[in-house]
């Protein structure tokens, strides 16, 4: 495996770990406001934030810039 795909592969999980983070700290705010924590819920939402991070990722990663060969 190329070093670059490495790269991308770790900044991209990084970037997906955070955003399932985040996602799932609103999920739970928002559903302890109204007094019911549903995690299956809460799972749902942060994963499905994971996927769409790294579905955004492809489009490009600042963290990890193209290499090209010229």
């Amino acid at each position: 495996m190329k070093k670059s795909t490495k790269t991308w592969m770790k900044a991209a999980g990084i970037r997906a770990a955070k955003t399932f983070a985040q996602a799932a700290i609103a999920a739970i705010g928002t559903a302890i406001a109204m007094n019911d924590v549903n995690w299956l819920v809460v799972l749902s939402i942060a994963g499905l934030a994971a996927v769409l991070s790294v579905l955004t990722s492809v489009a490009g990663l600042p963290e990890a810039p193209i290499e090209t060969d010229f």
